[in-house]
């Protein structure tokens, strides 16, 4: 975490070093090396992409429990606002796993995402997300399995495929998690998600075993 950035608050930014952790800790203390068998391969990048996918449904449903005004609302410049982390989300992906995996230029504006002050309505975040998952879906449905243990540089870190999925998948679990938190503050009632991700669970499994038959 570079030297000036405000410290982790409530609704505020993970610093990087948490989101790496764990894949550091796979290769200390478990010996894990990057080889895996194909189909936990499969069901690495599988979980990954629905994770994704339920995080982001949550999100959105917090967004459609409040209004621009929570939305945008902090309690002191020490925190970000709801907008700001779902920006904060959109670049991450965009720079993790479009550019990082699937080669396209790097355009991130890192600053500008905790700098926006109401600039976008819950529409637009809402929709600024969904964009930004749909690109990033689109690049680990077609990524080869054989580029899992690639290596690449992001934010001037050396991780393979697989940590920077990994990365992407629990950084994006963190803000989530904030974001639940700050709605259920705004909305001050239960947001019933636990009973939404099993219903999409059940979907997806559903799916997954008419696949196994056809």
């Amino acid at each position: 975490m570079a030297s000036g950035q405000r410290p982790v608050t409530t609704a505020g930014r993970l610093p990087m070093e948490a989101h790496i952790f764990t894949s550091r800790h796979l290769r200390l203390t478990c010996g894990y090396t990057g080889v895996m068998e194909p189909a936990l391969k499969r069901t690495f990048v599988r979980f990954s992409i629905d994770r994704l996918k339920l995080l982001a449904s949550r999100i959105e449903d917090c967004l459609g429990r409040l209004t621009k005004q929570q939305v945008w609302a902090r309690s002191n410049e020490n925190q970000n606002a709801i907008g700001n982390l779902v920006l904060h989300l959109c670049g991450n992906v965009r720079q993790w796993i479009i550019s990082g995996i699937g080669g396209a230029p790097d355009v991130r504006q890192r600053d500008a995402e905790f700098a926006a002050r109401a600039t976008a309505s819950r529409p637009e975040l809402a929709a600024a997300l969904t964009t930004t998952l749909g690109e990033a879906l689109t690049v680990l449905e077609n990524l080869p399995l054989t580029r899992l243990g690639e290596r690449l540089i992001v934010q001037d870190r050396e991780v393979t495929v697989l940590e920077g999925i990994y990365t992407v998948v629990e950084h994006f679990a963190g803000h989530t998690g904030q974001i639940i938190f700050a709605t259920k503050l705004h909305a001050g009632q239960d947001l019933g998600q636990k009973a939404v991700g099993r219903k999409q669970k059940a979907e997806s499994s559903r799916q997954k075993a008419e696949s196994r038959r056809q």
